[in-house]
């Protein structure tokens, strides 16, 4: 038996996922677009951050699954090697580019000397647990804690899989780690452990990530999918979850029912092709902002700038508008130049020798594609 990945077009392929991924960028760009935090569910933007790890958990979990069953063994180097592909080329370009504004544009000053005694973090994906961030001045590439809290899910998450065969191991290394985050944020641990290093690590892992992760568990195990497929796999659940999500954001619901309500929107938008919610995450419209999504996470923050330069920042929803459509044009350019070359690279990772190849196919997986791409 090969040990070569599934061929493409055997791969779980979710389309509603990148409309979820649109639902998940635009109240992030809105956060960034106005002036103060605002009350209700219009200050609730951060909230798309929690949907993009949800989407991640779930998808990486369900194409892990899948490949373990096409071969004997789980290929980490292959996995890290397309996630590398994916992830490090825009990355460390916007990075760059950050660095070289720092030294040649940026006024010297507090902002500019955290940023670059920051770097090695945002260089090796570990600001959410080494960034110094108690400071009285803007914090540049802030949004990197959530790319390092996706980075360091992709690294250690695949070897679980790999090693523990079946749903019942994995589905208790994740339900524990959901449980170490959650204890960690509610302070209980607080007698055992000062505020240092190993309570920051078990902070940085996002509860949301490990309810996806758990949710395609569920729904791939024989003896617990049908009951997922009960509750999220009729046609209206997608409906009900949303609504639940946006009564979640709308009332200010507490992070955990909130993040198991974006877990119920993931299973239910992709469990099933033709549920209610279709028509509109598959449109053709509301996809591509979902496939450049990742590109609109990275660069939205410094486009809102210039867009906030040329339209002022009198009309929040006006900022908002213009700087939407002008994240979306960047990002639709460095996905064309600069993500899709390298996507073309995985696909030497994706296969074995001999095995088949479907382009057409391998598009679609990749336009379906194991995020946190975006945050």
């Amino acid at each position: 038996m090969s040990d070569a990945p599934e061929p493409a077009a055997a791969r779980p392929w979710y389309p509603s996922l990148d409309g979820l991924r649109c639902l998940a960028i635009l109240p992030i760009v809105w956060h960034h677009a106005t002036p103060h935090q605002l009350d209700g569910v219009l200050g609730r933007g951060p909230l798309g951050v929690d949907l993009f790890f949800t989407v991640s958990g779930f998808l990486i979990t369900s194409l892990l699954l899948h490949e373990r069953r096409a071969a004997p063994r789980l290929s980490l180097g292959r996995f890290w090697a397309r996630r590398s592909l994916r992830i490090f080329p825009l990355y460390y370009l916007v990075l760059g580019a950050f660095v070289v504004h720092a030294l040649l544009l940026r006024a010297p000053g507090p902002t500019r000397d955290h940023f670059l005694a920051s770097l090695p973090f945002y260089a090796t994906y570990t600001s959410n647990w080494f960034l110094h961030g108690a400071v009285d001045h803007p914090i540049v590439f802030a949004f990197a804690w959530s790319l390092a809290a996706e980075e360091q899910f992709y690294l250690l998450w695949p070897p679980v899989l790999r090693w523990l065969r079946g749903a019942v191991g994995p589905a208790l290394v994740m339900a524990v780690l959901v449980t170490l985050d959650q204890g960690a944020e509610r302070g209980w641990f607080a007698p055992l452990l000062d505020e240092g290093l190993a309570l920051r690590m078990m902070r940085s892992f996002a509860t949301p990530i490990g309810l996806g992760a758990l949710l395609a568990i569920t729904a791939d195990a024989p003896r617990t999918s049908p009951v997922v497929s009960a509750v999220l796999g009729r046609r209206g659940s997608s409906l009900v979850a949303l609504a639940l999500v946006v009564a979640a954001a709308a009332r200010a619901w507490p992070l955990l029912p909130t993040h198991l309500a974006m877990a119920a929107l993931v299973g239910s938008a992709a469990l099933r092709r033709d549920h209610l919610l279709a028509p509109l995450f598959e449109n053709r419209i509301v996809r591509h902002v979902g496939v450049v999504s990742y590109g609109i996470y990275l660069l939205n923050v410094p486009v809102v700038s210039g867009c906030r330069w040329v339209v002022g920042e009198e009309s929040a929803l006006l900022l908002f508008a213009v700087s939407s459509a002008a994240s979306v044009a960047v990002a639709t350019a460095t996905w064309r130049w600069i993500e899709r070359p390298f996507l073309a690279l995985r696909e030497r990772y994706r296969a074995g020798p001999g095995s088949p190849r479907d382009t057409r196919a391998s598009e679609h997986a990749d336009s379906a594609r194991d995020v946190g791409e975006a945050a």
